[in-house]
């Protein structure tokens, strides 16, 4: 309600017999009425008669009913005797023939009279007409409402910058398609604005607004993309129109609409996409597309169509027609009659003559319908098959020429066949043949229960008379191998040949045949002699054995099993068989589980250097260290090299455990040094095969090694007169890193005096098998005294290994050996033990005893 234009208290008095205040009323434009105090009109003003419609007060009701049944509950709480005076009230009034008309009724408290005149009225009521004024408001917010509502339903949000108010406005929908609510806070400055458009966006929309602020635009309609609250970003319309303008022409007040269009953009873009798509893919498959006004024979072809028609000028709708070949114009235009006048899409093929005379095969679909202004149209697209066509009779062609050699083929194929499957010089099947017959067989014998049994073969000698008579010789060999192992199988059993001088004889559903008997047969044909271009070739054969039954049966399995039993015949001396058994695949087992240990060992650092010392012969001071490599297996304790070198080799890291130990022996070797000990170096053993691995240079690079603190001990067996160039590169590179070489062993092998010197080793070691009888023989004494004397002349230090007694201590001390190595002074021990050895000297109580023996053994030695 609208608050009082002021007081409206009016004084009234007596003026005659009429009262004052009817006299005001009289005056007054605005509508007056008094009340008495039951609320009945006793008087009122021909303005508020003549608003009423009636001429009299006595056609009015109490006030109360004139009001509307809408306002009423307001007149109860206006009409308080408190309340008067305070607040003028928009209620409606209600005439006799029931029409409303609005007004701003006052409601006053007349002051008492001077003479206590008790037919005063009780209240006086203001009116004042704002009917008209009121109705055109309700409209223009009815107005205002319904174009509300309608912009929200249709998804716009609305905004007015009225620049000259200051005054910036943004509806609830403008704000709900940027995710934001009713009352979170508008960035009103451009600078911060602009950053929430898409920044591919953001020139574009500053030039629009510019030119709408500039008024270069009165009307503009641009879209971009602006940040959701979320994170994603919204497609946005944005119309806007200027509806005001400053003194200077400028814009003042900008209005308009914003419109999240993303679903639209999106659609554009799917559509986009598959318009892109589709004339990517007309494009490589070189369809053409027309369209045929079936009413006014108007026709649209694509570029493609024309290009494949060969046309030069715009087709009409004749074109198709005459560009038919003769022989196919009838029945393809009675196709298309059909499916026209059928009303379903329909598939057509036929030749035409292109512009230039060509004639290409063409394949089609159509199909009719009926646009939007109800034209009956037809659209379809053709397509040039005719390489498919050309082709397909090329393949036509094709096939009767391979069905006429369809006989010469088969032979051909047979042979091919069986080339595949044999062995090229015996005849017998091959190791693919092998493979599928013994996977057939061992599916029978497990359907059956029965035994299946292999006899791997090798020829021994064979290379012999290869290598010496020729391979023409070997052949021959081979091929008289074959006929008696042909001989030899019976109906359920064949024989194939696997490879070089290799055999396998497969013996399937023989329970009853002996196959120690069948090898030993083998092995006595074989044994005999074979003529040869006048030559007497012998030879003979090893046979492995394995067999299994019933459901048991593994081909693959038995393969490797025989192959296992002949590796063992061949160890055992040739020229015999043996049987694959539960022990050997026990001992099979053991090797792979000691292999996988090997292997974890090496992953865990298992592999560890002890240590045995080496002494001057002279003073028993200790000068070095040769390191032994040891194993602490987990279950077993500790291991020595012959528990699993072989092993170890085999699997081709003996590489790999020689640097482990060796890199920790480098490591105890500086610790010791630390320590003070006294021990001058260390040694360690080098196998053939690594000396022969042309990496060991590169690897011995990588080790902090200090010129003379190591040497690696070889072993005479290495044949020193044969070295390759990779073992002298190997030597070579050890001298430069100040690495010193000995000769293990020596004594028993095959090192030759010239070697040595080719070699220059620092040291070698004289055989503990030459070491160990010298207490006893003074011809052993004579020859070890012997090498003793070459080491000399040579300028190489003498190792005597092997010194177990305290007699042998004094012997080879006498007989001029440099060190001494042996049980006798020390065992092998763990790093951590040596510091305590060597502060103990416990070994030169043992040399004391020494020095007693020496003496007898002279006098001993001089009386032989």
């Amino acid at each position: 309600m609208a608050k009082p234009f002021g007081s409206t208290s009016i004084a009234v008095r007596e003026t005659g017999q009429e009262p004052f205040y009817r006299q005001l009323f009289a005056r007054s434009g605005f509508g007056y009425a008094a009340l008495d105090a039951a609320g009945h009109i006793v008087d009122a003003n021909a303005t508020l008669l003549k608003s009423f419609g009636v001429g009299s007060i006595l056609q009015l009701p109490a006030f109360e009913t004139c009001v509307a049944a809408l306002d009423r509950s307001v007149l109860a709480f206006a009409m308080r005797t408190r309340m008067a005076e305070q607040t003028p009230w928009e209620i409606r009034l209600k005439r006799l023939d029931g029409s409303e008309f609005w007004v701003l009724a006052s409601f006053i408290v007349p002051p008492p009279l001077p003479n206590g005149d008790e037919t005063a009225p009780a209240l006086i009521v203001q009116t004042v007409d704002i009917d008209e004024r009121k109705r055109n408001a309700l409209e223009l917010a009815e107005r205002e409402s319904r174009w509300n509502h309608a912009l929200e339903s249709a998804g716009q949000g609305v905004w007015d910058h009225d620049f000259s108010r200051g005054d910036l406005f943004y509806s609830r929908q403008w704000r709900a398609i940027r995710g934001l609510q009713p009352d979170d806070p508008i960035e009103a400055t451009l600078e911060t604005w602009i950053q929430t458009v898409h920044p591919d966006d953001r020139v574009h929309v500053l030039k629009e607004i510019a030119r709408q602020e500039n008024g270069e635009a009165p009307f503009s309609v641009f879209s971009y993309r602006e940040r959701h609250r979320d994170g994603h970003w919204v497609w946005i319309e944005s119309r806007g129109a200027v509806v005001e303008y400053a003194a200077n022409g400028k814009p003042s007040r900008i209005a308009g609409t914003d419109t999240d269009i993303t679903e639209r953009k999106e659609a554009e873009e799917r559509l986009a996409q598959m318009s892109r798509r589709l004339e990517l893919a007309l494009d490589i498959s070189r369809i053409g597309v027309f369209d045929v006004n079936l009413r006014t024979s108007e026709v649209r072809w694509d570029d493609r169509m024309i290009e494949m028609y060969g046309l030069t000028s715009e087709p009409d709708g004749m074109t198709w027609e005459q560009a038919l070949h003769p022989e196919d114009r009838q029945k393809a235009s009675a196709k298309v009659s059909e499916g026209i006048f059928g009303n379903h899409d329909f598939a057509n093929e036929f030749r035409i003559v292109r512009g230039d005379g060509a004639i290409r095969h063409i394949r089609g679909r159509a199909a009719p319908y009926v646009d939007t202004t109800g034209a009956p149209r037809l659209i379809g697209a053709n397509w040039d098959v005719t390489d498919d066509v050309e082709m397909q009779e090329e393949l036509k062609h094709a096939r009767d020429l391979a069905e006429a050699r369809n006989a010469e083929l088969e032979t051909a194929r047979a042979r091919i066949e069986y080339t595949a499957l044999h062995d090229h010089l015996t005849g017998l099947p091959n190791r693919r043949y092998l493979d599928a017959a013994i996977a057939e067989a061992a599916a029978r014998a497990r359907e059956s229960g029965s035994r299946l049994a292999v006899l791997h073969i090798d020829l021994d000698r064979f290379k012999e008379i290869n290598d010496t008579l020729g391979h023409l010789a070997g052949d021959q060999m081979l091929v008289h191998a074959a006929g008696v192992l042909t001989g030899l199988k019976g109906p359920d059993e064949f024989v194939a040949r696997i490879g070089g001088d290799e055999f396998v004889f497969c013996s399937a559903g023989s329970a009853g045949r002996n196959l120690a008997t069948l090898a030993e047969a083998i092995v006595d044909a074989m044994r005999k002699p074979v003529t040869f271009n006048g030559h007497i070739c012998r030879f003979g054969a090893s046979v492995g054995i394995a067999s299994q039954s019933g459901q048991a049966i593994d081909a693959k399995q038995l393969l490797v099993n025989a192959d296992l039993a002949l590796y063992r015949a061949k160890n055992r001396g040739r020229s015999r068989h043996e049987f694959f058994t539960s022990d050997f695949q026990a001992q099979i087992i053991v090797n792979k589980q000691t292999a996988d240990d090997i292997l974890t060992g090496i992953e865990q650092h298992r592999f560890l250097p002890w240590y045995q010392p080496q002494f001057c012969a002279r003073t028993l001071d200790i000068i070095g260290v040769e390191t032994l490599a040891r194993w602490e297996h987990p279950t077993r304790g500790t291991l020595t090299p012959d528990a699993f070198l072989k092993i170890a080799d085999d699997l081709d890291c003996v590489a790999m455990i020689d640097r482990l130990v060796l890199e920790q022996s480098l490591a105890d070797f500086a610790d010791w040094q630390r320590q003070g000990l006294g021990i001058g170096k260390i040694s360690a053993n080098i196998s053939s095969r690594r000396l022969h691995d042309p990496e060991l240079a590169r690897s011995l690079r990588t080790l902090d090694v200090a010129p003379k603190s190591l040497s690696f001990e070889l072993l005479e067996s290495i044949f020193l007169d044969d070295c390759d160039r990779t073992v002298l590169e190997n030597l070579a590179e050890m001298r430069k890193l100040g690495i010193d070489i000995e000769i293990d062993d020596f004594g028993t092998g095959h090192a030759s005096i010239v070697s040595l010197m080719k070699l220059s080793p620092r040291r070698l070691k004289i055989d503990r098998q030459l070491v160990k009888p010298v207490s006893r023989s003074p011809g052993q004494r004579k020859l070890v005294g012997t090498i003793v004397e070459i080491g000399r002349s040579l300028n190489i230090e003498v190792v005597a290994e092997g010194v177990e007694t305290p007699a042998h201590v004094a012997i080879m001390r006498d007989l001029g050996c440099d060190i001494l190595q042996g049980y006798a002074l020390a065992r092998p021990m763990p790093a951590d033990a040596i510091p305590d050895f060597v502060r103990r000297q416990e070994w030169r109580a043992h040399a004391g005893h020494a020095r007693d023996l020496q003496n007898e053994v002279r006098r001993t030695t001089a009386t032989r």
